[in-house]
């Protein structure tokens, strides 16, 4: 049976929309799962001809749950705390509808953090809300073809980095990732990089301690549990390693540490994964890009990886 998958329709004003429907007429896509869109039919309809699918056209989409909050008449809505809302009711209403049991996954169109926060609603993003929402941390991975990346903080200011890391914390994105790597990718021992924070893994104290106070007691703390895992590794040269294949993940101490490697070598072709949920949970590695919604010009390949992605981890947990 097809993996059964809800979606939520993203930022009506972004490419969401768009890159859904393009993905959704795939002819792998409709082989691999059925979808279910929470959304705006009127966006969807907007949508299609925007990105020149014709309505007779075969798609996975197998049903639309219209979201109230999400009606945006029959214009494009602009960018601002309007779509943003819009945008949260979708996530919010798939989500919800994933946990009570009713789909297999839920994959996720793209959202502007500022707006739906602009708009009143407590969002920092959707793997801090699906946290809240399941009761259970979930940690973020970037997963391309040849690089993944696991974030031990994600949205957070530079300044703010080092105060929040703690051992527990980067040990418990290590282990979470070796589960998931041993499920999802039957990769019976994973192994683990784990990024230094500072310059040099911080040249012995010159740039910082948090690699002999923080990093180091993790590391210890997993291969006390028989993780394969090696660091703190210096991240200037840590990512070329991990990209020729010397491992199968590589931790990282903060959002763009991990991310400008990932997109650099793999944009368009990744996927963001939200692991440690009771369900699975995908989504594309870009945003909104409100400058190419309705020009016909977005490319839908990220998305057509998180669906794809989304239905095989399904198929993996059989």
């Amino acid at each position: 049976m097809k993996p059964r998958i809800a979606v939520s329709m993203g930022d009506p004003a972004g490419i969401g929309p768009e890159v859904l429907v393009c993905a959704a007429a795939r002819s792998s896509v409709r082989r691999a799962c059925r979808l279910t869109v929470f959304g705006d039919p009127a966006s969807l309809a907007l949508a299609r001809r925007a990105a020149r699918v014709a309505s007779g056209v075969p798609s996975a989409i197998d049903s639309v749950v219209s979201v109230p909050e999400a009606s945006c008449g029959t214009r494009r809505p602009k960018p601002g705390k309007r779509a943003g809302r819009a945008a949260f009711a979708c996530v919010q209403a798939a989500a919800r509808s994933v946990l009570a049991g009713d789909f297999d996954a839920l994959v996720t169109a793209p959202v502007n953090k500022a707006w739906i926060a602009a708009s009143g609603i407590r969002f920092d993003g959707h793997t801090g809300y699906l946290s809240r929402l399941c009761r259970r941390k979930a940690v973020m991975m970037l997963a391309g073809r040849r690089l993944r990346v696991v974030l031990v903080t994600e949205h957070l200011a530079h300044r703010a980095v080092a105060g929040r890391l703690t051992a527990h914390a980067i040990e418990y994105a290590a282990a979470t990732t070796v589960e998931h790597l041993q499920t999802y990718e039957r990769i019976r021992q994973p192994r683990l990089a784990v990024a230094a924070l500072n310059p040099h893994a911080g040249e012995n104290g010159l740039f910082g301690d948090e690699e002999s106070r923080v990093i180091v007691p993790a590391v210890r703390a997993l291969r006390r549990r028989r993780v394969r895992v090696e660091g703190p590794l210096a991240a200037d040269t840590l990512f070329a390693a991990a990209r020729d294949g010397a491992y199968d993940a590589v931790i990282c101490m903060y959002h763009d540490q991990g991310l400008i490697p990932l997109k650099l070598l793999e944009f368009g072709r990744s996927v963001n994964i939200s692991m440690g949920l009771p369900f699975v949970r995908t989504s594309p590695d870009h945003g909104t890009a409100y400058e190419l919604a309705g020009t016909g010009r977005a490319d839908d390949g990220s998305m057509l990886r998180a669906l794809s992605v989304a239905a095989a981890m399904v198929r993996a947990s059989y």
